[in-house]
């Protein structure tokens, strides 16, 4: 049950991770790995919803196909408020002026990015209340909620064994995705 859960917390972890890291070198097939490995991780997952919330073959069905629209926005969204969120820190140093305009518009971006996720997650949840009871609809937001805060903790404990490197406090050297770090110029 404990490998299933590891799994499971993968499905959202390895995206945002990959996000984060340095682009892997060139010829080099990582975002094909790690697509395997959210792919195999969310047919646990699904089969746990499956079991726990004892979805018929319908629903479970109906439920695959919400997960497969609404998923890819959802990584996507996620992976640019990380590098938004990259970006803001980098304009944010100690001791360096940051670009206001670019501050500026990083912050708007990213609370652009708050309410898309809100709209996702509301058009997600009207569309499963068309197939799931209400008390379904709850567990699964709470296993969802789960699995997310779950993925939380692990970041935040690998950024904790990373430590400071070159990158700054805390980042371990990561650099957004282009491999170099960015400059003081508007976003």
């Amino acid at each position: 049950m404990k490998r299933l859960w590891m799994l499971s917390v993968a499905v959202l972890l390895v995206p945002g991770l990959a996000a984060q890291g340095p682009p892997p070198p060139r010829g080099r097939p990582d975002s094909a790995e790690a697509e395997r490995l959210r792919a195999q991780i969310e047919e646990r997952f699904a089969q746990r919803v499956q079991q726990e919330l004892r979805l018929t073959p319908d629903q479970a069905t109906k439920l695959r196909a919400s997960q497969e629209r609404f998923g890819p926005r959802r990584r996507a969204l996620m992976r640019q408020q990380i590098e938004r969120r990259m970006a803001l820190h980098d304009q944010m140093q100690p001791g360096v002026a940051a670009n206001g305009d670019s501050v500026k518009q990083l912050m708007d971006g990213f609370q652009a990015g708050r309410a898309e996720m809100l709209k996702i997650d509301q058009d997600e949840d009207r569309e499963m209340a068309g197939y799931l009871t209400p008390v379904q609809r709850a567990r699964y937001q709470e296993m969802r909620g789960r699995l997310h805060q779950r993925v939380n903790e692990m970041r935040e404990q690998r950024r904790g064994r990373m430590g400071p490197g070159p990158g700054g406090a805390g980042r371990g050297g990561m650099r957004p995705q282009g491999g170099r770090q960015p400059g003081r110029r508007p976003v």
